[in-house]
């Protein structure tokens, strides 16, 4: 593989408030060090509900937008001690599913969507079940669901 198709490689993972969650940023941490890519992080802020006074929701929305930015902060510090490479960093108001799928679209540097099945009896989660039904012909990059039990041994073995 030439340099510059290893350095091309980008990884990207959503970021949630879920568990599996972190399977899924091990997964294309260790994906991106063994191929020379790189990791992106996307966290999508819901929207505010809508409030009597515009600047309460304008002050609700900065707040969840600087906890978005402080917790992709973190994250970036675990990505780079990890994959060897600070991640690029994405945030986003709307639906998860909808920010997603934008992003993806105006984005061509993104080549693989990572994202970790969720552990409970209610199914892999809602993102996955619409990207792999409805949604999945708006995909141009091609989707790795990492099962969301994965330890970090057996993450290691695989990527």
């Amino acid at each position: 593989m030439s340099e510059t198709a290893k350095s091309n490689r980008v990884f990207l993972v959503v970021v949630d408030d879920s568990e599996e969650m972190r399977a899924a940023l091990r997964f294309a941490c260790r994906r991106a060090r063994s191929t020379g890519g790189r990791v992106a992080l996307l966290r999508v802020i819901e929207p505010v509900e809508f409030q009597h006074f515009a600047s309460v929701g304008n002050l609700m929305r900065e707040e969840a937008r600087q906890d978005a930015e402080q917790l992709l902060q973190r994250m970036a510090t675990e990505v780079n001690v990890c994959s060897g490479e600070m991640p690029v960093l994405y945030v986003r108001e709307g639906e998860a599913r909808d920010e997603l799928l934008r992003l993806i679209e105006e984005e061509p540097s993104i080549s693989i969507l990572v994202l970790a099945a969720g552990t409970g009896p209610e199914g892999p989660g809602p993102l996955i079940s619409s990207l792999i039904g409805k949604y999945s012909g708006r995909l141009r990059v091609p989707v790795t669901i990492v099962p969301g039990t994965l330890t970090d041994e057996a993450i290691a073995s695989l990527a």
